[in-house]
């Protein structure tokens, strides 16, 4: 296969990303220090803008920086979104996990706090979708987002199946099983539909009714789960 040099970014002439607001310069920054800056500038772009945040000369001017400075830092627009998508991901997860570390050890109670942190601010912010949007639409042509987008679905996956895992091991009738895959998988897009119905229209779903439906969801199909038989 014939190898290129990194394709360098390209900024039109007629980019209506001129008027976007210019931040304050940040002062000199430690590489790591300036590389998160250009991350956070890229997400607050996505989000106030969507696929029109994708332009680098926006997002420059976000950061109050040049577009020389991004090319410095990452290779094509490419990787500087795909590191901005690990972040994003990463941050929510964290905020859920944390969640669960503050709730009372029972796995009723930790399951409980997990939703609940699903359906709260930063989660429940309609200018979250924004950003969301423009990560799944480049999946299907960058292989950077595909990437990042598998590792961030097996740190989630991992979140929502040791929560089950805990919850249908201390409630479980003994003598029957439970495909746990199957639950968990199910349970995730239950709550990606909730989540993006509350995007789409808030008066639709109240976050506590999208709580109790998937509370709902998992009595149902938990009930006679056999530890011993976990898939």
């Amino acid at each position: 296969m014939r190898r290129t040099k990194p394709r360098r970014f390209v900024v039109p002439a007629n980019s209506s990303a001129r008027s976007a607001p210019r931040a304050a310069r940040y002062e000199r920054q430690l590489p790591e220090q300036r590389r998160l800056a250009l991350i956070a500038a890229t997400i607050d772009c996505l989000k106030r803008y969507g696929h029109e945040g994708l332009s680098i000369r926006t997002i420059s001017a976000r950061a109050g920086v040049s577009v020389g400075l991004i090319n410095h830092h990452f290779p094509n627009k490419d990787e500087l979104i795909a590191a901005a998508y690990r972040h994003f991901n990463a941050e929510l997860v964290a905020g859920l996990k944390a969640a669960v570390a503050r709730a009372a050890p029972q796995p009723r109670q930790r399951l409980r706090a997990f939703l609940q942190a699903s359906f709260s601010p930063p989660n429940l912010d309609r200018d979250v979708l924004a950003a969301w949007v423009v990560f799944w639409g480049m999946y299907r042509h960058s292989r950077a987002i595909q990437r990042v987008h598998g590792e961030n679905y097996e740190s989630y996956v991992e979140l929502v199946h040791g929560l089950l895992a805990e919850l249908i091991r201390d409630e479980r009738p003994r003598g029957t099983s439970v495909n746990l895959r199957f639950i968990a998988m199910g349970l995730s897009a239950l709550l990606d539909g909730l989540w993006l119905e509350w995007c789409l229209e808030p008066a639709n779903v109240r976050p506590a009714e999208a709580v109790a439906l998937c509370e709902s969801w998992i009595d149902n199909l938990c009930r006679g789960a056999d530890s011993s038989r976990l898939e």
